[in-house]
């Protein structure tokens, strides 16, 4: 009886097999392959299901996320940009700056406080110093004289004076600019030049009155979706790095320096508090706190900030077109957006709506895992069905 039945299974299966026109194994494939399939598509609804209703709850928790979100640690500075270099005419002017027994080099020095460094470079001075604005009075004082010709002691005092007035009218000016393009009010004067020095301050190529206005906006944004004070958060993440104005003449973090500074000027607890805890010198006890050092975090690490080598810049921008590529059914994939975002578009025959998003997820898993790099990419996958006719 077992054979009989074993018998009647095999003539069973083998006259299925005639019929349907495939074996066993393929038809287990098929099967396999059609569950595979559906628990992909299953998936993507769960997924998409999820996600409508996150953005139904989003403002209850847009709060939270804004508040705790890009608190990263930035290390401190050790690239500054401390030399500028002055073209000259040719390698005779050198001789002339130098002056008789070294005389005209000397006042230069003296007057300007920085150092000249007169090599082998053809056609070339560099000048040396520490303070971004002694540096940029004294090149553009001697910019001056080599124009001029007169390079002698007495023009050479005549010239430097009229530059540091041109200077101090400009840091001023600059400062006053930056206080109206953010729509702060009532800052002292001498806050004001300290913002305004910020102009001849680099970081990593990144200049630091624009990454202190940056951060003010930023500031104001998060503040804004907090429902916090605009004004306020907009004034701490401004003058948050003033600290850098004086930092190469004071010693200590530049933090903390910034905190003294700004209580010695009259601002008020809060903003003192905001400036000292935006490198964790002081534990951050505000939200407005933590919001600067979330926007400070932002304007520093967000690609282009500060200066990448192009080479590694253009590689870093092909590797996310390449993984994107990567993947079954993309058509075409563009890096934008300074490398932080990355759209895709799909073959819509090839690739459904729901395969969208399990498409945009797994991309993102991938250079998340492939990749290293500051802040977020975005992935955006683009499906359209095109129809076209011609009237004739």
């Amino acid at each position: 009886m077992e054979e009989k039945y074993t018998h009647a299974i095999e003539e069973q299966r083998k006259l299925l097999e005639k019929i349907s026109g495939m074996t066993a194994e393929e038809a287990k494939r098929l099967l396999m392959q059609s569950l595979e399939n559906e628990a992909k598509h299953e998936a993507a609804r769960t997924i998409r299901r999820v996600e409508e209703e996150t953005k139904e709850n989003s403002d209850k928790i847009a709060r939270n996320i804004i508040a705790s979100a890009i608190q990263r640690y930035s290390a401190e500075y050790v690239a500054e940009k401390t030399v500028s270099l002055v073209n000259l005419p040719n390698d005779e002017m050198k001789g002339r700056i130098i002056g008789r027994e070294g005389r005209n080099i000397r006042t230069i020095e003296q007057l300007t406080g920085v150092d000249l460094i007169i090599d082998d470079t053809p056609e070339a001075i560099l000048i040396s110093a520490f303070d971004p604005t002694r540096r940029e009075v004294a090149r553009i004082a001697l910019e001056r004289l080599i124009s001029d010709g007169r390079i002698h002691p007495a023009r050479i005092e005549e010239v430097v004076e009229k530059v540091r007035q041109e200077i101090d009218v400009s840091i001023r000016e600059a400062g006053e600019q930056a206080t109206f393009d953010i729509g702060t009010h009532r800052v002292n004067p001498e806050v004001v030049k300290l913002l305004g020095r910020l102009k001849f301050r680099t970081s990593f190529d990144q200049n630091v009155l624009q990454h202190s206005l940056e951060v003010a906006f930023f500031c104001g944004m998060m503040a804004s979706e907090l429902g916090l004070n605009v004004k306020s958060a907009k004034r701490a993440g401004l003058l948050h790095d003033i600290g850098k104005a004086v930092d190469h003449e004071v010693e200590g973090s530049h933090a903390v320096i910034g905190a003294d500074l700004a209580k010695k000027y009259g601002e008020v607890e809060e903003i003192v508090h905001a400036i000292a805890a935006h490198h964790d010198d002081v534990k951050a006890q505000t939200v407005l706190a933590v919001l600067v050092q979330a926007a400070d975090a932002l304007s520093a690490a967000r690609p282009g900030a500060r200066r990448e080598m192009l080479v590694t810049y253009v590689k870093h921008l092909q590797d996310i077109e390449e993984i994107a590529n990567s993947f079954p059914g993309v058509s075409k994939s563009y890096a934008v957006q300074a490398g932080r975002e990355v759209r895709i578009i799909v073959e819509s025959r090839d690739v459904s709506d729901d395969d969208s998003v399990v498409l945009a997820k797994d991309v993102a898993k991938k250079i998340e895992e492939s990749l290293s790099y500051p802040g977020q990419i975005k992935v955006t996958v683009i499906r359209e069905t095109r129809a076209v006719e011609f009237a004739k």
